[in-house]
């Protein structure tokens, strides 16, 4: 795994607003009392959410007061899993799966879509709006390629078609998840093979 380091420039405070701190409250109340640190990452993810699809250090800091943690427990958590993000995203976060059967399925010409119409890996673009980095497995191998955008996942993509969603969010347009393609969830792309009729009398 490489280093993955907080970025140098954080803000100064960080805290829940009162509906999340409510949220947070509840998440906590699940454990039973000394294992109110199995929270942590409900929280933090909750805080990544509130804070623009990153977690700065002062988020972290403050999870860690709320479960009573040392503050490096805390960082160790937030640097491992790379679901956490250490550096500002776009409002558009793009995940592109670069794993082998996304990849055999065309993940290059997702990524170069990417690279020419949002900028390279890992940084804003140059409106601020979209980023984009490669990924591994996201478990949807039978709709490759795809991706994940914030929350949702695009599926059976080309270049092309990649390129017509950047577009669209960039122009705050709205862009249905799931496959890109005719299909229907994850049946043949040719269409259903098997059970296309309804049995006779006596299930036969």
């Amino acid at each position: 795994m490489s280093v993955r380091r907080l970025d140098p420039n954080q803000p100064e405070s960080f805290e829940f607003t009162p509906e999340n701190l409510e949220w947070a409250k509840g998440q906590i109340a699940k454990y039973p009392d000394g294992r109110q640190a199995s929270a942590i990452i409900p929280l933090l993810w909750q805080a990544q959410k509130q804070h623009g699809g990153w977690l700065p250090e002062p988020a972290i800091r403050y999870v860690a007061d709320m479960l009573g943690m040392a503050y490096i427990r805390a960082l160790e958590v937030a640097t491992f899993y790379t679901m956490f993000n250490l550096t500002p995203v776009g409002e558009h976060f793009v995940q592109v799966c670069g794993t082998t059967p996304c990849w055999l399925r065309g993940a290059d010409e997702i990524k170069d879509a990417c690279k020419k119409h949002i900028g390279p890996e890992k940084t804003l673009s140059a409106d601020g709006k979209m980023s984009w980095m490669e990924v591994e497995c996201l478990g949807a191998c039978v709709n490759a390629p795809m991706v994940q955008i914030n929350d949702d996942y695009y599926e059976d993509l080309d270049g092309a078609k990649m390129e017509e969603i950047i577009k669209a969010l960039r122009e705050g347009k709205d862009v249905t998840p799931g496959p890109q393609s005719s299909r229907k969830t994850s049946e043949p792309i040719g269409g259903l093979t098997t059970l296309t009729e309804v049995p006779g009398a006596g299930g036969k």
